[in-house]
């Protein structure tokens, strides 16, 4: 759990689960993804029964996993479990990969649901910031068979590396720059995703929250950067 993300209380039909579901029906408002699923060496699958069962509830299409499995036939089998577990509860699987963890890349990333062989059902979750971090390239991005991306995140950060000071694990985190303040090319990024690709604004920025930005104003700016960068001329 990162220190300064809010607390909810959604396992369960909560009052909170409730109003959340209400103001999202009121709203026109889906749920895409739901994360962090995280896999380890010793993560009990059972455990994920509460959240998989509140993602489905709210409506969610499918959930993130991040794997740290050091050991690569019980990386796999555990993902394919994972992935087989939150079939039951009608979710999706996007895998992301992320250069901290044991799927480090795009590349390593598709041989994980290559592996799993169900490309409907256990794809890839492609952070721009984790493709440039990690190495790769729009053109890699470009040449991936479209089943296998399901989802993508958008931000924005400086190159070649993270800015003076800041460790890849702060910058993923709670040090993104908006859209238009970095090197990034975002709209490259969107025209290398496959066709209707349900994507999102990734962009923690501890700063403006730690300056008294609220939520709200704090989302506005991000999408509005984003939007700004994709249709900018």
């Amino acid at each position: 759990m990162l220190p300064l993300m809010p607390q909810f209380a959604l396992y369960g039909l909560t009052r909170e689960a409730r109003e959340t579901k209400s103001r999202m029906q009121s709203l026109g408002v889906g749920l895409d993804l739901v994360y962090p699923f995280t896999l380890a060496s010793r993560t009990e699958l059972e455990a994920f029964r509460p959240a998989l069962e509140t993602a489905s509830w709210l409506g969610a299409a499918a959930v993130n996993a991040l794997l740290y499995d050091r050991e690569p036939s019980r990386r796999i089998e555990k993902f394919a479990g994972f992935v087989g577990l939150a079939a039951e509860y009608g979710l999706k699987v996007a895998v992301e990969f992320f250069p901290l963890s044991q799927i480090p890349s795009l590349t390593a990333a598709r041989e994980l649901v290559t592996a799993i062989g169900k490309p409907a059902q256990a794809g890839i979750n492609v952070d721009l910031l984790h493709l440039m971090r990690s190495g790769g390239s729009l053109a890699e991005l470009r040449a991936m068979p479209a089943e296998y991306i399901h989802y993508a995140q958008y931000c924005d950060g400086p190159m070649p590396e993270p800015a003076a000071g800041v460790t890849a694990a702060d910058e993923a985190s709670a040090c993104r720059l908006l859209a238009g303040e970095g090197a990034f090319d975002l709209r490259g990024f969107a025209a290398a995703l496959p066709a209707g690709t349900p994507a999102s604004v990734e962009l923690p920025r501890n700063a403006a929250l730690l300056a008294g930005a609220s939520m709200a104003v704090r989302a506005d700016v991000a999408v509005n950067s984003v939007r700004g960068a994709l249709t900018a001329r």
